[in-house]
């Protein structure tokens, strides 16, 4: 009896430096949040208001947008990243010359700084003097208002969180599809199959694990971003490109914390609602390698 009480603490023993990191950094400052999200409060003062802070976020009139905002940015990052993820990491498991190079190439964006690809990229969709327009227009057409064009400002910044973002996905197919045996593919060319064939009752099915791992931390990400929409357009034109975490931000900046710190829980709601499910459908679809 005394060495299975000797051995569970011992083995609890090791777990106390990792729980204490996790109360600290994650546990305690989420509890603060609720509490704070429910007062007003300032650096020095505060006084508790219930769920004021919560009824006046959600009547916010750039709240609907944002909302909107949100999950088409979700939904068309993930989704691209997921697509273009999984073509480029067919073609970078394949036996090129050159394909260490290549994958260091599409992994470089992301080790750059996203508030740095924002800043470049907007100078680079300048409508008269970026360096998009000016080539569109070398060879005669004339480039629309990337950032400036209410219609098309989001997507214009979601293909620049894809440029940025489609590599880590790279990545994870790569080490998905190398991990699938090569009796498959060997079984599938005495079969008489060809390269389709292999894509798509090979790859696509045993990949699903690297998949599933894709999707959710796109679409998580996707619904969380902040820092490139805020480096290339702030929100704007007007409402047109406010995510929630923006509206969040800008509620921080006019000096009001706990309407802030209660968007950030809702937020956190919204995610933990939309990705859990999303993570406990996808885990019933993967194949077992």
């Amino acid at each position: 009896m005394n060495n299975k009480l000797i051995n569970r603490t011992y083995t609890y023993s090791f777990l106390l430096p990792a729980g204490i990191i996790y109360f600290v950094f994650f546990l305690l400052p989420t509890i603060m949040s609720l509490f704070f999200s429910m007062t007003w409060w300032s650096l020095t003062d505060w006084k508790f208001i219930g769920l004021e802070n919560f009824k006046t976020f959600l009547t916010e009139p750039s709240l609907n947008i944002g909302f909107k905002n949100t999950i088409i940015y979700a939904i068309v990052t993930c989704g691209l990243k997921v697509i273009l993820g999984l073509l480029l990491g067919v073609f970078l498991s394949s036996k090129l010359k050159t394909v260490s190079f290549i994958r260091s190439m599409v992994f470089f964006p992301t080790l750059l700084s996203t508030i740095a690809i924002g800043m470049a990229f907007a100078m680079m969709m300048h409508p008269t003097q970026g360096l998009i327009n000016l080539a569109l227009q070398a060879v005669g057409i004339v480039g629309p208002d990337w950032l400036g064009d209410s219609k098309i400002a989001l997507l214009s910044v979601a293909l620049v969180d894809v440029w940025k973002g489609v590599g880590m996905a790279t990545v994870i197919f790569i080490a998905g599809i190398m991990s699938i045996p090569e009796d498959y593919y060997e079984a599938l060319m005495i079969d008489g199959g060809n390269a389709w064939h292999k894509f798509w009752n090979i790859i696509l099915p045993l990949s699903r694990p690297a998949m599933n791992s894709v999707i959710i931390l796109a679409f998580i990400g996707g619904l969380r971003s902040f820092d490139l929409i805020w480096a290339m357009t702030k929100g704007g034109p007007g409402f047109s490109t406010d995510l929630i975490a923006s509206i969040i931000y800008k509620q921080y900046q006019a000096g009001f914390y706990g309407l802030s710190t209660a968007g950030n829980v809702i937020l956190f709601l919204l995610v933990s609602a939309l990705a859990f499910p999303l993570y406990a459908y996808l885990n019933k679809k993967e194949v077992d390698l």
